[in-house]
């Protein structure tokens, strides 16, 4: 008597080796925030998405240029020379080169590092330069104004950087637990990564539904089904090689042949809504008006008042945090060029509303100036008569 041992079913194991088929960016979907990894994430933000970057360089350039006052006339002019033709490094020269590239590593890593090179004998600067982010850390002291920049050695230990009065460094919008600063593309890599997997995605259908795949069906092939097949197959093989190669070919077939698109009739789904309620978020962090950015989302393409006074208030923030570079800079080139004067940093003009406009707010200020004149005087006579 033989029996039979009943067999168990075995559940499918975990498959270990997936496909790693994914959009170019997709470290933007494994991303650790408030770490030191989060530079090269918030860099591959600029690249993946062009709005970011944009955002970011026009704010760099809406920011404007900065010249200086000082007490002494003498001392004012020597400087206004030297912060227009200090090097910068890379063929850069000037103040405002300097803050370009301080300010795009400002508001990309939420913070910006630089240096004053002394020139020999330590009577004039040599150069500033900025420097990265990624090889700088910071030694907190015992009190939250004591603070050490540190970086590698010649051993590549971290340790006190041995000048640290020639150093610059700017934290932007800096938290209690996080002294490096907040990256101004913080809270995007989320956002940023499901827009690049909608991008590829579109990529890949497009690429599908061009290069179009064909299906030949043979329904009446009785008992010859497989040499109809084979003659079939040959016959559409020369057909597509002769339309590669730019020529016609006609495709015969005798009986019931049916030939159809694979994938034809799956749908495309709609990107638009999503797409920009993604893009509507972005700009919302970057603070810029969507018309600056090449959307045209609204029926006018002039800025209006209220987005020109909120655009003014980023920019002078901005402006805010890059004060105390300058001054810094230019008090020591003044003490180290023997003037004891103090500096300020006066910054040009914001623009952004059109000359006619302008003039019409100018119009109406001198028009309500000589109202309250007259006002005034009439006032006044009428009191004198009684």
């Amino acid at each position: 008597m033989r029996w039979f041992k009943k067999r168990e079913s075995v559940s499918a194991a975990p498959v270990q080796l997936r496909s790693g088929e994914q959009h170019p960016f997709g470290m933007l979907g494994n991303y650790v925030p408030l770490r030191s990894g989060e530079d090269r994430l918030y860099r591959a933000v600029r690249e993946a998405v062009p709005l970011v970057d944009a955002a970011i360089y026009k704010l760099v350039r809406m920011c404007g240029g900065v010249t200086v006052r000082c007490g002494d006339a003498a001392a004012e002019r020597e400087l206004t020379a030297f912060l227009r033709t200090v090097p910068v490094g890379r063929g850069q020269f000037g103040m405002n080169a300097f803050l370009d590239c301080y300010l795009d590593s400002l508001l990309t890593y939420g913070r910006a590092v630089g240096e004053m090179v002394p020139a020999g004998g330590n009577r004039d600067i040599a150069a500033l330069l900025c420097g990265r982010v990624d090889r700088v850390e910071i030694r907190e002291g015992e009190h939250p104004l004591d603070f050490v920049l540190c970086g590698p050695d010649e051993y590549g230990h971290v340790q006190p950087l041995p000048y640290q009065q020639l150093l610059l460094f700017t934290p932007f919008h800096p938290e209690a637990e996080n002294p490096y600063g907040v990256s101004l593309l913080r809270s995007l890599p989320f956002l940023a990564d499901i827009l690049m997997k909608i991008y590829h995605t579109i990529g890949v259908n497009w690429e599908r539904c061009g290069n179009v795949r064909f299906a030949v069906t043979c329904r009446d092939g009785g008992g010859q089904a497989e040499e109809r097949s084979r003659q079939l197959a040959g016959e559409w093989s020369q057909a597509m090689a002769e339309s590669r190669g730019g020529g016609v070919r006609d495709f015969v077939a005798v009986g019931d042949v049916e030939i159809r698109v694979i994938g034809g009739d799956a749908p495309i789904l709609d990107s638009e809504v999503p797409v920009r309620q993604i893009l509507e978020q972005i700009v919302a962090k970057t603070g810029i008006p969507p018309f600056m950015l090449g959307l045209s989302w609204s029926a006018t393409e002039r800025m209006s008042a209220q987005q020109a006074d909120l655009l003014t208030t980023e920019i002078t923030a901005i402006r805010r945090t890059l004060t105390p570079v300058v001054e810094r800079v230019c008090r020591m080139w003044l003490r180290m060029h023997g003037y004891s004067c103090g500096c300020e940093a006066v910054w040009d003009d914001i623009n952004l509303q059109d000359e006619v406009e302008e003039s019409r707010a100018e119009l109406y200020r001198e028009q309500a100036r000589r109202l309250r004149i007259e006002n005034d005087r009439m006032e006044q006579e009428n009191e004198g008569g009684v």
